[in-house]
Formats: structure tokens, C-alpha cells, sequence
């Protein structure tokens, strides 16, 4: 791990996110006491699945059904 003062963090700055984004870390001082980390953002996303939940989850076959006359009008807020 890199250790730089606020000062040459701050000359720096582009160099030393280029050296974070290829996994590095930079420890920023003052005074020669570490106050802040720069580390790489990682993305940690599971990957999708298709088809996972299949068999768990059950439509009504008029799930795309109109609806009454009286909920509708609800939504349009129109229900006079």
C-alpha cells in the first residue's frame, strides 16, 4: 500500500487514481498520520439467472384482464 501527503495527493490526484483503478491502494496523511484510503470501487453483482424464480410465481390467466369500470376511473381519477 501507497502512503502520499495531502499535498501530493493533491499534484497527483489523476496518477494516483490511475494506480487505484488498477487495484492499488493509496493511503493519504497528514502530518504523517494516514486520515483517508483510496481503493477500488468493485462491483459485486450476482449474476442473473434466468428462469430462477420459475415455477415459484403464478399469474391468474386474466392478470392482463381490463379492470372494472369503477378502479379504473379510480386511476385516471376521474371516479365521479
Amino acid at each position: 500500500m501507497k502512503s502520499v501527503n495531502i499535498h501530493e495527493a493533491k499534484t497527483r490526484l489523476s496518477r494516483l487514481l490511475e494506480e487505484v483503478s488498477r487495484g492499488e491502494e493509496v493511503t493519504i496523511a497528514k502530518a504523517g498520520k494516514p486520515i483517508a484510503r483510496l481503493v477500488p470501487i468493485t462491483t459485486t453483482h450476482p449474476g442473473r439467472t434466468p428462469g430462477f424464480l420459475r415455477g415459484k410465481i403464478r399469474f391468474s390467466d386474466d392478470f392482463d384482464a381490463p379492470l372494472p369500470d369503477d378502479i379504473q376511473r379510480s386511476f385516471e381519477g376521474t371516479d365521479k
